[in-house]
């Protein structure tokens, strides 16, 4: 898959709309997923991460469609904080506003199948 950095050895979906998308991903390519929620829940695990072990893992963020790249970066915030650290993010649709920039910034690059502009203006 060429949007896929070599060597990934984990795809990990982000609530809500990542987690159909790794699922399919992850059944095409056999690379075992992960499920990253916004916020741990109170019971069963109490973890923000299930599924496949992220630790010392080579990982990618994946999501739906990006606009300011809010979701990505609260996701990498935590798992930063557990000293894990993404490959890339990629995504469906990048939106074009903003959320490539903001994620370079927090030194993650994002990699689209789709721009707004291209969705919006097919050849």
């Amino acid at each position: 898959m060429p949007l896929l950095p070599q060597g990934t050895e984990v795809l990990a979906g982000l609530e809500m709309g990542g987690i159909p998308i790794v699922t399919v991903l992850s059944q095409v390519t056999g690379i075992p997923a992960a499920f990253i929620r916004k916020k741990p829940k109170t019971y069963g695990t109490c973890r923000y991460s299930e599924g496949a072990s992220l630790a010392s893992k080579q990982f990618v963020l994946v999501e739906d469609v990006v606009s300011s790249g809010g979701a990505i970066i609260d996701a990498l915030e935590k798992l930063k904080a557990d000293g894990l650290s993404p490959t890339a993010a990629l995504c469906v649709i990048d939106r074009e506003t903003g959320g490539k920039e903001a994620l370079a910034s927090a030194g993650l690059i994002l990699k689209s199948l789709f721009t707004f502009s291209q969705v919006e203006n097919p050849r």
